[in-house]
């Protein structure tokens, strides 16, 4: 496993981040092909023993039940101190007034809650699930910064959102003296690379770590046009995200096998070595359902893409609809 620093920190992380969307309860979630803890908890073992340190969650991920799945396994199998731990905040956990957002009362009570799924006393990356349009973003940078002030998270992050807004609440925080945001979970892989026109170069410009979500397009970059999972067949946001563009990503897709075929390797090293390339990228976000899914995205750390095969690549992409902002 190789590490680096999250964006302009001293924080170390590897460069793969497990994501844990996938462990939680079915029941009460969106997602009806998410593995419930026995299921998960190897898996989770599995990441720590190849080396990955980085964890991403959200209070959200089966309204709670990811948290207490991830904490409780990795506080029986790794050191609190050897582990970079992020959760999010800002989408709906009840209904009616205050159920979501990111008010300074959501954001305080959350963090509590979060924390006491995860049986920690702090997170190291705490992140805002979106932008909230009903809320001051002064309002909420001021409180993510007690958050941090009140020792509950090192590192305050966020997640898809136009540039202009990213820019706009950094400066808030610089302004006011308050804690920057180091970090962008961003949409991003070889069929949706809409944020290379005004998110990459101004995370680059501003030592802003990327660590994007969906990095193989929900499975896309590396199944046959024929092949289909559970979750592909039941993920309405996977078809949301992807079922519209999908004829002129079909290139694309070809080209991923083309050059596994061609390097005698699988297509997960050819579609995340193209994104661990591209800068800053620090840590894409991984799911995992099978154990091959982690071992695959290790392995592909130390797989290296030749320019032109990067160029061979991109040179099919077409512009998308934007995606995940809002």
């Amino acid at each position: 496993m190789e590490y680096t620093k999250l964006g302009n920190t001293g924080l170390d992380i590897s460069r793969i981040c497990l994501g844990t969307m996938g462990f939680g309860d079915p029941k009460n979630w969106i997602h009806k092909w998410v593995l419930e803890e026995d299921d998960s908890r190897p898996l989770i073992k599995k990441a720590l023993e190849l080396g990955i340190n980085f964890f991403d969650t959200a209070n959200v991920y089966s309204l709670g039940r990811s948290e207490e799945i991830i904490g409780k396994a990795l506080k029986d199998y790794a050191k609190r101190d050897e582990i970079v731990l992020a959760t999010k905040v800002q989408q709906k956990m009840f209904e009616g007034p205050n159920g979501q957002g990111l008010s300074r009362k959501a954001i305080m009570a959350q963090i509590d809650q979060s924390l006491a799924r995860l049986q920690t006393d702090y997170v190291d990356l705490y992140i805002i699930h979106r932008w909230d349009y009903q809320t001051p973003i002064e309002e909420t940078m001021e409180a993510l910064h007690d958050v941090v002030k009140a020792g509950k998270a090192r590192y305050i992050g966020t997640s898809s959102m136009f540039a202009y807004q990213f820019q706009q609440a950094n400066t808030i925080a610089e302004k006011n003296g308050w804690t920057k945001f180091v970090s962008m979970q961003n949409h991003l892989n070889l069929i949706y690379r809409e944020e290379e026109r005004e998110m990459l170069p101004y995370c680059l410009s501003e030592k802003i770590a990327l660590t994007p979500y969906s990095p193989l397009a929900s499975g896309r970059l590396i199944r046959d046009k024929t092949e289909t999972t559970t979750r592909s067949q039941t993920d309405y946001v996977q078809n949301n995200k992807y079922d519209l563009t999908a004829d002129k990503d079909q290139l694309i897709i070809d080209r991923v096998a083309e050059l596994a075929n061609k390097y005698e390797t699988n297509r997960v090293n050819i579609a995340l070595s193209w994104l661990l390339q591209k800068q800053p990228v620090a840590a894409p976000v991984i799911g995992a359902t099978k154990m091959s899914h982690i071992e695959g995205a290790v392995e592909a750390v130390d797989f290296k893409l030749a320019a032109t095969d990067i160029a061979y690549l991109e040179e099919p992409y077409l512009p998308h609809t934007i995606i995940g902002h809002v």
